[in-house]
């Protein structure tokens, strides 16, 4: 053999390992991630949902790409967004935010998994027909958020029971404002306060809804769970305190950031699960054999600094009642 024939056939014998190994690597995993606000809001959130596809072995950057398409709280993005992820024939998507990111990504696809995180109830908001036995290519959780709306009201008179009126902050175009403000609705009936609703659609809401909160000397706040709304999260704890008016809200994450109070379900601990579930179905298991999730407990947050920069009192009976209170 010629010795440049050798040193050919040798380079061919040393590459031809590297390319076999090449070969045997699995293929990359992508994961859809569709948000209706902005990753950096939900910046905790996705941290835990990291951890859940961990937890199965998953970790992003290392075999699975997750593709990030956040609405910023444009609702009449998430449809085109939805889209462009059908198109990448992503493996699966993760939608949270809310319902609207939900609802869009099953319009776009009857066949790609969809875990979602929702605060409303899945079966009424259209995305499932059963909690234990989901339809198709949905399952997810639920944090059951929505439904307590008449529940943070009834704190709100425990500690105020002289505020009437009490205004609540909410969204029109969240399909679950429906529910909460029927919640809402029965509790000031029965507890004989008026409640005005404030829909908020912009940033510049917000602010314009504070303004006739002063303006019509309201006593109290419900700050509705919504994405856009806890989004807005330290705008609104601010103008609550300039304006020293009490207000309840749906997370703890609330309550550690300033707020008065807050009632619900420990929402970034209902992310781990869903990272989870995303982990499962990319291993052969189907959406449909995946109960929705939901939360087994609810937390009162109360945080006494804040209650003492407004001049109020907790009464015992309540801070009895608390799963954390703030000092």
């Amino acid at each position: 053999m010629r010795r440049r024939e050798f040193i050919a056939g040798l380079g061919s014998a040393v590459a031809w390992p590297v390319v076999a190994r090449a070969q045997q690597l699995p293929p990359l995993l992508v994961v859809g991630v569709l948000n209706f606000v902005s990753i950096e809001a939900y910046a905790d959130r996705i941290a835990r949902f990291r951890q859940g596809l961990k937890d199965t072995g998953l970790v992003e950057g290392q075999g699975l790409l997750l593709e990030y398409r956040s609405a910023d709280g444009h609702e009449e993005r998430l449809p085109v967004l939805a889209a462009d992820l059908v198109r990448q024939k992503v493996a699966a998507i993760f939608a949270l935010g809310g319902d609207a990111a939900a609802l869009a990504a099953k319009a776009a696809t009857s066949s790609i998994p969809i875990v979602f995180a929702t605060g409303g109830d899945p079966i009424a908001n259209g995305l499932v027909k059963s909690l234990s036995r989901p339809e198709a290519n949905l399952t997810g959780v639920s944090f059951y958020s929505d439904q307590l709306a008449g529940k943070r009201l009834e704190l709100l008179r425990d500690l105020l029971p002289r505020a009437n009126p009490i205004a609540m902050l909410t969204t029109a175009y969240n399909p679950t404002v429906k529910p909460a403000l029927n919640e809402l609705a029965a509790v000031s009936r029965a507890k004989g306060v008026e409640v005005v609703v404030l829909d908020i659609k912009s940033e510049q809401d917000i602010d314009a809804a504070f303004a006739t909160i002063m303006k019509q000397r309201i006593g109290a706040l419900v700050v509705q769970n919504d994405a856009f709304l806890n989004s807005r999260r330290d705008q609104i704890i601010a103008l609550a305190a300039r304006h020293a008016l009490p207000a309840v809200y749906a997370y703890r994450e609330h309550t550690l950031a300033g707020g008065l109070i807050s009632y619900g379900t420990n929402v970034n601990e209902m992310y781990r699960p869903a990272g989870v579930y995303i982990g499962r179905i990319l291993k052969g298991a189907k959406p449909a054999d995946l109960p929705v999730l939901q939360p087994t407990k609810f937390e009162l947050v109360i945080n006494l600094k804040t209650a003492k920069a407004l001049g109020l009192t907790i009464p015992e009976t309540l801070l009895a009642t608390a799963d954390e209170v703030i000092q």
